[in-house]
């Protein structure tokens, strides 16, 4: 967790007028290798990231399962607690997004959730890009602001432009490995929490 990803869900909640912001630390990864990290120590890092937000909600269900977490399982268990009315969008970036043929499922999710997806200033999402089922879903179900999203529970596609700050979770890592310093690119809490517990170093 760091800075870029809370700007994003702040931004989010602000441009799409969303009433908060559920953040769902996948319990074992479905699209990435194994965390050099436990799903517990992930857990207690999004909680230090987000405290002080009260529109910041941490859901540890994905932790607890101690299962493969995969995106469309998780959203009919949120539609199951927070009923089939209630508008949610899935936040995304777009990388993630051009990606998202990959997903298990990938289809339903549509039924589930709107799908709200960030991009770079001046870089909107380009549909010749994506391949071309996603493509056709993208053209069918693109919205231009976010009414669309309230006045449905599920289906739209709305895409955001929104502050990028040039950070990621692996230049993280790679700094913490080689012993030089992150401050400043995540919250000093969870910097500390790292520190204190010696993650992502080379041994």
């Amino acid at each position: 967790m760091h800075f870029g990803h809370l700007r994003l869900a702040e931004e989010a909640m602000e441009r799409l007028a969303l009433g908060g912001v559920r953040w769902i630390p996948a319990g074992q990864p479905a699209h990435r290798g194994p965390p050099g990290v436990s799903a517990r120590q992930r857990l207690d890092m999004v909680r230090l990231a987000v405290a002080g937000n009260p529109r910041f909600v941490v859901d540890a269900a994905e932790v607890e399962a101690d299962s493969p977490s995969y995106t469309v399982p998780t959203l009919e268990r949120l539609r199951a607690e927070l009923g089939a009315a209630q508008p949610l969008a899935l936040l995304l970036g777009a990388d993630a997004f051009a990606g998202l043929e990959s997903w298990r499922r990938w289809r339903e999710l549509f039924a589930l959730a709107h799908i709200a997806i960030s991009h770079r200033p001046g870089f909107p999402i380009a549909p010749d890009t994506l391949p071309p089922a996603l493509a056709a879903e993208f053209a069918a179900r693109q919205r231009c602001d976010a009414a669309a999203l309230r006045a449905l529970p599920a289906g739209c596609i709305v895409s955001v432009e929104m502050t990028q700050l040039a950070i990621s979770a692996t230049q993280i890592r790679q700094y913490q490995a080689a012993g030089r310093s992150a401050r400043y690119l995540l919250p000093d809490k969870v910097l500390d929490y790292i520190q204190t517990h010696s993650l992502y170093r080379n041994t």
